[in-house]
């Protein structure tokens, strides 16, 4: 069974499986990097990987809308709670048989604070195992980390990681946590949202080419990865 993946821009994602409209830190409003609208998004779901503004985004205004079920670490589901938001919440190596797949959450290195200034938790990435056993690992905001190869024991169809240097990692390390996952595909994100994160994807992707096996592929915001 198909999964296809769109790249809102910046970390946000889109992802479409098994039926299910699923949406990964879902920053809009604000997104210099995209034209789509918190007013007309699908989702089902809604994965927060931490909870600064760039990636809690808009959830509270979609899943309100929507009535999308939001994932993510305890504190940020609580604080999410009292403002009427349905949530689902989950910790770091805990894993759940959600109707569209089951969904671990992994070890990011990170912060996490919410923009009230609420404690936000540990940050997280997502290992998503779909019902055709294919494995998207989102890896969120993070640096490099040895663990990583653990992820990739599993046998990762996809990752998604950052590669914009300053906040998270980046293209030297992200090019050694390909190294490390040893996924079939990678994307990166993260990057040239502003200048302060400004990276060149081709020339990255050009050495996942020459020094992995994995296939790299560079999306444009709104463009899609259809997998199979």
């Amino acid at each position: 069974m198909a999964f296809k993946l769109t790249y809102i821009g910046h970390a946000a994602l889109a992802l479409e499986t098994d039926g299910f409209q699923l949406l990964i830190d879902p920053y809009l409003s604000d997104n210099p990097a995209t034209s789509m609208n918190p007013a007309t998004v699908a989702a089902d779901y809604i994965l927060v990987t931490h909870g600064h503004g760039d990636h809690l985004g808009d959830a509270i205004e979609i899943a309100t809308r929507t009535g999308a079920t939001v994932i993510a670490n305890f504190e940020i589901c609580n604080w999410l709670q009292k403002q009427g938001i349905k949530v689902h919440p989950q910790h770091l190596g805990g894993g759940f048989q959600h109707p569209f797949g089951y969904l671990k959450l992994t070890l990011a290195l990170h912060g996490s604070a919410l923009p009230d200034g609420s404690y936000g938790g540990n940050p997280a990435g997502f290992l998503l195992t779909t019902h055709a056993g294919e494995k998207i690992y989102m890896a969120g905001d993070t640096g490099l980390f040895g663990d990583m190869r653990l992820i990739g024991e599993e046998g990762v169809t996809l990752a998604v990681i950052p590669i914009g240097d300053n906040y998270t990692m980046g293209p030297d390390d992200a090019l050694r946590a390909v190294k490390l996952l040893t996924p079939e595909y990678v994307i990166p994100i993260h990057y040239s949202t502003w200048g302060l994160i400004a990276q060149d994807p081709h020339a990255w992707a050009e050495r996942v080419h020459a020094e992995t096996d994995a296939h790299a592929r560079v999306l444009a915001p709104g463009e899609q990865f259809v997998y199979p």
